[in-house]
């Protein structure tokens, strides 16, 4: 049974391609995302269909340092590559992008991204706790919804933003049901890869109460289900850098060497799924402008809400380890990862594996003797 739900998750990249195709042909805008800080509530509600970006592939990296650094972050890299080599079918499909100034590296790319397609830039405050950050990316939210109606002729209103703000809380909430559902008694019932496999789909489903639905009968099914044999390894919260299908090679690694990955902090699967935005609300705009502030990303300082919620997740889900992920050049997430090992290490007192590297696979044996000694101290 658990098995049948799980393959519903399976190639929804490719299955997406016929419902943004069918959106088109109805006259509905497609906008592109690369990053949790697209308010997605406010894309439905203007009529459009959000879908995610290619970026998490090798492939087009090379084609990307014709005009990016070599040493720039492969994250960047390979979703410009994607995109200047045409060979994202979503990006190809998209009416425009939605950027966000999370790096400085992403911030440069969407510059010269303009000449490809036009680009709505998110201007993020760095201090959310500043007084007056919270009114800046409120007009920012504005901003970003003006760009919306024009891009669609769709005026948003409160009704819209409200029942689509309720259907996106129903997908987060699912999605913390699965983990609990999954860890259920002390026991792992679906691996880290299964579920990367259901966290991806999110970006990709376009009826997203269909997505919900599928989500609540995956976790009715995961509540009856026995544990599996993997479950007897060292349980792992993966945190750090997103990853995907493509740049999952470090989750596969663990998993291949007896662990299993219990949750991913990071912006591919908690991260993002860990807060709800205020519901029923007479200013919608307001609250979706609170909720997405307080994202505890690494490009955010200080950032206390990352190392909060890592420290939530590890008690809630009994880890029994840490595997913090960073990509070469990915400067913010390699600033923290010390003083994160360091409270990890005190509080809730977890041994700390800190591993740096990009979406190649030259040093995957390397990884493996690191991943597998560090298992073995555990």
């Amino acid at each position: 049974m658990i098995q049948k739900l799980l393959t519903g998750f399976d190639n929804m990249p490719e299955q997406s391609l016929a419902s943004l195709e069918e959106a088109r042909e109805e006259g509905r805008k497609v906008v592109g995302i690369y990053c949790i800080f697209a308010p997605v509530e406010m894309i439905r509600a203007a009529g459009a269909l959000p879908v995610g970006l290619c970026g998490k592939k090798q492939e087009p990296i090379a084609a990307a340092e014709a005009e990016l650094p070599a040493n720039l972050c492969p994250l960047i890299k390979s979703s410009y590559g994607f995109a200047a080599t045409d060979t994202c079918p979503f990006f190809a499909a998209s009416d425009a992008i939605v950027g966000e100034t999370t790096c400085d590296g992403k911030k440069k790319m969407y510059e010269i991204m303009q000449r490809l397609k036009p680009v709505h830039l998110m201007h993020l405050p760095y201090d959310p706790a500043l007084p007056h950050s919270l009114a800046f990316w409120r007009e920012e939210v504005n901003r970003f919804g003006a760009f919306l109606e024009e891009l669609t002729g769709v005026p948003l209103t409160v009704d819209e933003l409200n029942r689509r703000i309720c259907i996106q809380n129903r997908v987060r909430k699912a999605l913390r049901n699965l983990h609990e559902a999954n860890l259920a008694g002390g026991g792992v019932r679906v691996t880290g890869r299964e579920l990367l496999n259901v966290l991806e789909a999110k970006n990709f489903w376009a009826d997203q109460e269909q997505y919900a639905e599928r989500l609540e009968a995956l976790v009715e099914a995961l509540r009856d289900a026995p544990a599996i044999e993997q479950a007897k390894g060292p349980r792992i919260l993966l945190t750090g850098t997103p990853i995907g299908k493509g740049s999952d090679k470090v989750l596969r690694l663990i998993e291949q060497s007896g662990a299993t990955v219990i949750a991913m902090e990071n912006c591919t699967s908690l991260k993002a799924a860990w807060t709800d935005v205020e519901e029923d609300s007479s200013d919608p705009l307001g609250a979706i402008a609170r909720r997405y502030l307080n994202l505890p990303c690494a490009c955010l300082t200080p950032n206390d809400g990352r190392a909060a919620l890592i420290r939530e997740l590890a008690g809630l889900f009994r880890a029994d380890a840490v595997v913090d992920l960073t990509w070469h050049a990915c400067h913010t997430y390699m600033v923290e990862a010390q003083p994160l090992g360091r409270m990890i290490n005190n509080d809730p007192g977890l041994p700390v594996l800190h591993l740096c590297t990009d979406y190649g696979e030259s040093d995957l044996e390397s990884l493996r003797t690191r991943i597998e000694a560090f298992l073995e101290i555990i």
